[in-house]
């Protein structure tokens, strides 16, 4: 008999044919897939309020041991820019929340809820008193919104936030990352992405700050590593996760060196011991070409857990998992079409179209609890 070899590598696990659908350890949440169903703004929360038919809605899409990310929600009365989306800083708004985050619990789920503030992204007709929205500058964002009364308008002209403001958002966010809690959810999703205010702290072409949050790139990402800090210090940092766009011009929120701002920030989170960062890839960006940047060193530079989202289809969501790059999907349009999405990809099923006309209007039902399951 030959003598054993020594010094052999021990038998690598063979990649799953279907990566995203093999079980996977999120911090201390035990997943038994990587389909990860994406924040998305429904508008359909009347007068800020969760609605039961949101509980319809997620439960719909919630599966045993799967990752549902809820839709941005307000930390504070002046975080909001778009009609008919929910907060979290009332007890009335966290006692809505609690029906829905039981039924997503009760189908099996695990359950995050992103919070935000949008910043200059916003109209007097939004905020307390109609007063000017804030930001980290008087810059106003390019482009059109819809006003409460479902017209198309401008965004209004904003207000830089003094640097004490700036400490009361803060805490605006670790308030809400508790009410979060209190309401059930699992954890919270710092919305650091897409032009909303974090990421006007985060980008020169908006901050333009002379105080400790503007300038070099340590201080404009002061504003984001410290509401990282207090909503750890609140709930457990094995609780919070953060979405991120470096590369993202939503708005006309830009930065002139994306690659170094995105690598900066990873590394600062490196860290923070977060149960996960999002990221967004570049080529959802308007106007930035597919091979424009990368997201990949950005994702090496970090220690933890990495989802990513981006126009991800069953097939380059499976390659991105078996090339390493990240550790879990996330889906948007695919997952409000399919609320069965996990089965289909399991089936290699056909998948509903999506309507994009019905993505934003506030009917409770039509474009939000319509759509087929396989077996209608």
């Amino acid at each position: 008999m030959d003598a054993p070899q020594e010094h052999e590598e021990p038998p690598k696990e063979p990649i799953p044919q279907c990566p995203l659908l093999s079980p996977y350890e999120l911090g201390k949440f035990k997943l038994n897939h990587r389909v990860v169903l994406a924040p998305l703004t429904r508008c359909r929360s009347y007068g800020s309020i969760p609605q039961p038919h949101a509980a319809t809605y997620y439960a719909q899409r919630a599966t045993q041991g799967g990752l549902l990310i809820a839709e941005a929600t307000a930390v504070s009365p002046t975080g909001f820019g778009f009609p008919c989306t929910p907060g979290v800083f009332s007890e009335e708004q966290v006692e809505a929340w609690k029906p829905i985050v039981k039924a997503v619990h009760d189908k099996g789920g695990i359950f995050f809820l992103q919070i935000w503030h949008v910043g200059r992204v916003s109209h007097t007709s939004y905020q307390p008193h109609g007063e000017a929205p804030l930001s980290s500058s008087n810059k106003i964002a390019t482009g059109k919104l819809t006003l409460p009364s479902g017209e198309e308008g401008s965004y209004s002209t904003p207000r830089a936030l003094e640097t004490h403001e700036v400490r009361a958002i803060v805490q605006d966010f670790r308030l809400a990352a508790r009410n979060a809690i209190s309401a059930g959810f699992d954890g919270v999703e710092i919305h650091g992405a897409h032009g909303y205010l974090i990421d006007q702290f985060l980008k020169d072409g908006v901050n333009d700050r002379t105080d400790e949050y503007g300038g070099s790139l340590e201080n404009r990402c002061q504003f984001a590593l410290e509401i990282v800090e207090a909503i750890s210090k609140e709930i457990g940092s094995d609780r919070v996760g953060i979405r991120l766009s470096p590369f993202s011009n939503h708005s006309g929120c830009v930065d002139s060196n994306p690659q170094e701002l995105g690598l900066y920030l990873i590394q600062a989170l490196n860290s923070a011991n977060l149960v996960y960062v999002h990221l967004v890839e570049p080529r959802v960006n308007f106007g930035c070409p597919n091979d424009a940047h990368t997201l990949w060193p950005i994702v090496r530079a970090y220690k933890g857990k990495v989802l990513i989202a981006g126009g991800y289809n069953r097939e380059d969501g499976n390659e991105a998992l078996r090339a390493e790059k990240a550790s879990m999907v996330v889906y948007g349009r695919h997952f409000l079409a399919n609320p069965d999405l996990v089965k289909r990809f399991k089936l290699k099923a056909p998948l509903n179209k999506y309507d994009r006309r019905t993505f934003y209007i506030q009917d409770p039902v039509v474009g939000y609890t319509d759509y087929p399951f396989l077996e209608d």
